[in-house]
């Protein structure tokens, strides 16, 4: 078999010094410095460290506090103040560490041995951990050098500039850019913020071991002419009949460039040598890793489908693999979420929807499958799905933002939001109930009328932008992190796998902690950080959307009752404790809610808002009062 020659050029290639030019003192500094920031207010957020209060005051709020090493020889010191959900605010600049009195270089891995007592992973374990540490460090480097729009440019930036520019990832997790498994030319070519097009490998599976499923209104012949076009699929089939296989004993099939040269040309091997896959090359359509790093944009052709690939490396908790057996339900599931979407009023006036993934190939291997019968990695190394294109769905004068962005700041420290609230000439209040209108209230809605709940954080939501304000909101990742919460709900049998059964005071964290502690806490310190609001401001209008809600839906008022909204606190969920406890597989997805690790209670910011709100008229309700008066 003749491999595409252009193969080795998929990979980047360096000379050795390329691989850490960015690695300069000063860059290496400012990188430890922000994460061992984020590392004690996550930690600390969770309890798992508790920081002591020093008697000296700061200024404009802010406490000084210290942070001992779990052997006491090392201390942390900086200024912080607690803003609502036990969200540390931190000034990055006021760290400083002391070994015995004498200041020490801030070391993001050295602060993790210092409290690995506390952190409780197993020491088995560490050493992984530790390596998502550097990687997570060494991309935050990258970012701090690379060419890239600053805040200010991304104002007026396409969806690809602004998915290509964001520089955090998920803001919870501390080791949240592991990719264990990419070396520094990996990096390069298939890190998201490394913006680097690649294509595509092709491969031809045998449908002995492949099955596509598809939603209604496709099939295979269509999607693979509007993909790939007729040369080349003509030019794929003329390279499998060369192999002495028939075409239509196979399904076209997308494979990550890392996956097949890393896994699949090896795990699968058996199934290459008999021909069950044959390499086809490389695809000619070229495209963008998301901030999801497995899902890729098709910039050749920006009509095109966005295409999600099974990725072996290790990155927050997960191999990042797809299942072959989950592909086989997710049109389906698609069909109905999207149905339900679709008949319902009151999503439909929020213009809020879902993209479709309309598509799915899975391959399975049969050899893991006899070895391995629980839920593995090892039975995730081979499928794909394609799902449908955003732009499709923006109006003239629109644009697509990534809703990860709202938590962004460039490497001068300017945040975008702010920027786009004064962008907008609206006015902190009334920017932030059109985005609430556009994001939670659909949220809210799909819990309470149909049990109903996503994984709403930044990188899973699109935000369709006009004048620089949200105006809706469009939800991705359906089949994997959906759930209708209601394990006797009537559901055709193919997308019965969406009921799930978990207890009753978990149910209503699919809002307290995916919404409210998972993404609006850092919201809220961003707007009270720049002076946008205060905190009261934020969670007043939270209140009111909520309130707003209740109020327009008064059918549903047991519902409320049941699953309050205004209540006193609820269970805190945490993220950092999930990867510390097993950062291999931090949670089996048959039975995620068995997996949660909790930190007490957390007091809800909305607790006694419900009967203080007033019936003044809101501030969207000025705006629009406004633009009808001109």
């Amino acid at each position: 078999m003749t491999i595409d020659t252009r193969a080795t050029m998929q990979h980047t290639l360096l000379q050795p010094a390329d691989a850490a030019h960015h690695l300069t003192p000063e860059v290496w500094e400012r990188a430890n410095r922000m994460l061992i920031r984020k590392a004690i207010a996550e930690y600390a957020h969770e309890l798992i460290v508790e920081p002591r209060r020093l008697a000296d005051e700061a200024s404009d709020g802010y406490a000084r506090y210290e942070l001992e090493s779990d052997d006491g020889t090392r201390v942390y010191r900086f200024e912080a103040r607690l803003l609502a959900l036990r969200h540390w605010s931190i000034r990055a600049e006021s760290i400083v560490c002391t070994q015995e009195g004498v200041p020490q270089a801030l070391d993001a891995l050295a602060f993790i041995l210092d409290v690995k007592a506390r952190l409780g992973i197993r020491e088995d374990n560490l050493p992984i951990y530790l390596d998502e540490i550097s990687s997570t460090l060494y991309g935050a480097a990258y970012k701090q050098v690379k060419d890239g729009p600053d805040t200010p440019a991304l104002l007026s930036a396409d969806f690809q500039a602004i998915e290509t520019a964001m520089s955090e990832g998920h803001p919870g997790f501390v080791a949240n850019n592991g990719r264990l498994g990419f070396d520094a030319g990996d990096y390069r070519a298939f890190a998201p913020e490394a913006a680097s097009p690649i294509q595509l490998v092709w491969l031809a599976v045998h449908k002995d071991n492949a099955a596509f499923h598809s939603a209604k209104d496709i099939d295979y012949d269509r999607l693979m002419d509007e993909e790939l076009g007729g040369a080349a699929i003509s030019h794929f089939h003329g390279i499998i009949e060369a192999h002495g296989g028939n075409p239509d004993d196979y399904h076209l099939m997308p494979a990550h460039p890392w996956q097949w040269f890393n896994k699949l040309s090896i795990a699968f091997a058996s199934y290459v040598a008999t021909n069950r896959i044959i390499c086809l090359g490389y695809g000619d359509d070229r495209y963008l890793a998301q901030q999801s790093i497995r899902t890729f944009f098709n910039v050749s052709d920006r009509s095109k489908r966005y295409v999600k690939t099974s990725l072996s490396i290790l990155n927050m908790g997960f191999m990042r693999g797809l299942s072959p057996y989950y592909m086989s339900g997710t049109p389906a599931i698609n069909d109905f979420i999207k149905g339900m979407v679709e008949a319902d009023p009151y999503l439909r006036g929020k213009g809020f929807t879902i993209l479709r993934e309309v598509a799915s190939l899975g391959f399975r291997n049969r050899y893991y499958e006899a070895a391995v019968q629980t839920d593995s990695p090892y039975k995730k190394m081979f499928s794909a799905l394609w799902r449908e294109n955003p732009l499709s769905l923006v109006s003239d004068g629109q644009r697509l933002m990534t809703m990860a962005a709202l938590l962004h700041t460039d490497r001068e420290g300017r945040a975008l939001l702010p920027a786009l609230i004064e962008a907008s000439g609206l006015g902190g209040p009334a920017w932030i109930e059109r985005y609430l209108d556009a994001y939670l209230a659909p949220l809210v809605h799909c819990f309470y009328a149909h049990d109903l709940v996503f994984m709403p954080h930044g990188e899973n939501l699109i935000l369709v932008m006009e004048n620089n304000v949200p105006v809706r909101a469009i939800m991705k990742d359906i089949a994997e992190e959906s759930a209708i919460l209601n394990k006797d709900a009537n559901l055709p049998a193919n997308v019965q796998r969406l009921a799930v059964d978990v207890p009753e005071n978990v149910k209503l964290l699919a809002i307290f902690i995916d919404v409210f502690d998972g993404f609006f806490r850092y919201v809220n310190q961003i707007l009270v950080e720049h002076r946008v609001c205060s905190e009261d401001d934020f969670w007043n209008a939270v209140a009111r959307c909520v309130a707003r809600y209740q109020d327009e839906h008064p059918q549903l008022a047991a519902k409320f009752a049941k699953y309050d909204l205004f209540a006193p606190e609820f269970l805190h969920s945490c993220l950092n404790r999930l990867q510390l406890g097993n950062n291999l597989q931090m949670v089996n997805l048959a039975d995620p809610a068995a997996n949660l690790k909790m930190a007490g209670n957390l007091r809800n910011p909305l607790a006694g808002r419900r009967a203080a709100l007033s019936a003044r008229p809101t501030a969207v309700a000025h705006a629009n009062a406004e633009s009808v008066d001109a």
